[in-house]
């Protein structure tokens, strides 16, 4: 999976559309392998990044779970700690 793109189910506070958003256009430059679409691909492009967005949440607000939300600043420490011990010195504490 594109490393960019995070997980968004259950977290403390909810998921806001910008985010799921910004997985979607991810998802969509990484399966269309385009940064930018050029001007005749760019519709399409648009269109699938508010599909994406559109089912992923339907996705969100359906799933269920007993565990307690998860919280951001917590999951985003753990995540740089792992990517220090990941790159080394390269990334900041």
């Amino acid at each position: 999976m594109c490393r960019n793109i995070k997980p968004l189910f259950n977290f403390d506070p909810p998921v806001t559309p910008e985010e799921v958003g910004a997985a979607s256009l991810q998802f969509v430059r990484k399966i269309s392998g385009f940064t930018l679409p050029s001007r005749a691909n760019e519709d399409a492009f648009q269109a699938a990044v508010e599909e994406i967005a559109g089912i992923s949440t339907r996705l969100l607000q359906s799933l269920a779970t007993n565990a307690p939300p998860k919280n951001r600043e917590e999951e985003a420490r753990k995540a740089k700690l792992r990517a220090a011990d990941r790159y080394g010195d390269r990334v900041s504490k």
